[in-house]
């Protein structure tokens, strides 16, 4: 098997790992309220990545971009798990998902130029989370899915951030560095969130350990060591994948089933990441002049 392509068949491995905690962390959140559970989870992720990745030491001038990338991914991640209280497991995968679509947009803030397969991406998108998030009345629209967008866009600067600050930094320090600054804010927002809960159970402990061993150090850190190998294009559709596996695992853990407008919607996402990564480059073209 050729290096490229151990490093997709980890990134598959990664991508099921993140689409399957979806399931695990709606189940931790009957135990814990969303802020305690994120610290425990990045705290402990981040001092591992930072033993192993760093031998425990980060250059001074990677604290600032660090700290920028680690309120991004805070604020995503509080909205998503925040919005799993009142949603399903498959519908916040997809939600999250149209992170990617939303990138190239993003990106026309830094200087970029949409492609025109990006532009279509983006709409078939916005058509999907129109199926996902609205239902028959305007009122009766699920807070789940609106705090699970507002993540979205949180992980969609969060990515375009990144991108901008490998080009001057290694992403082997800003990782543990991100994600310390994650669960040290979820820590310091504990006392103030309203009836903070955090009841120690064997379902919490699993998901605290599955979520910060697997999907947050060993998923970052595999994801780095991967995209040395292979093109950010295929990469990106390989993350595609992730609502697809949360789906599944939904449909085998918990029995979740997806009705016509879900589906609907899930298929125009899928198919907006398709189009906008498979044939828009994933990166938008920079702007000429």
């Amino acid at each position: 098997m050729s290096q490229r392509a151990r490093a997709e068949l980890l990134l598959v491995v990664a991508t099921f790992i993140w689409g399957s905690t979806f399931v695990i962390v709606k189940g931790a959140l009957a135990d814990a309220s969303p802020f305690p559970f994120i610290a425990l989870r990045f705290i402990l992720a981040g001092v591992l990545m930072l033993a192993v990745m760093v031998r425990w030491r980060l250059p001074q001038p990677v604290l600032a971009p660090s700290l920028v990338l680690g309120i991004l991914l805070f604020a995503g991640y509080a909205f998503q798990t925040w919005g799993l209280l009142f949603t399903t497991p498959s519908k916040s995968a997809f939600i999250t998902g149209f992170s990617v679509i939303l990138v190239p947009v993003i990106s026309l803030f830094e200087g970029y130029r949409l492609r025109a397969a990006n532009a279509c991406g983006a709409v078939l998108g916005l058509l999907g989370i129109y199926f996902l998030v609205l239902p028959s009345r305007l009122a009766g629209v699920n807070r789940g899915d609106v705090l699970t967008l507002l993540g979205a866009v949180a992980f969609a600067v969060h990515i375009v951030r990144v991108g901008t600050y490998t080009r001057r930094h290694s992403f082997l320090h800003l990782a543990p560095g991100q994600i310390l600054v994650v669960g040290m804010i979820a820590a310091l927002a504990v006392p103030l969130a309203p009836a903070a809960t955090l009841h120690w159970t064997g379902r919490l402990v699993f998901a605290i350990v599955v979520t910060a061993v697997f999907a947050t150090a060993f998923a970052f850190g595999t994801q780095v060591w991967a995209q040395q190998y292979t093109p950010p294009a295929h990469t990106a559709l390989i993350f595609s994948l992730e609502p697809v596996f949360a789906a599944l695992t939904s449909w085998v853990v918990i029995g979740e089933h997806l009705g016509g407008r879900v589906l609907v919607g899930a298929a125009f996402i899928l198919a907006g990441m398709v189009v906008s990564e498979g044939w828009g480059g994933g990166t938008p073209a920079p702007v000429e002049g």
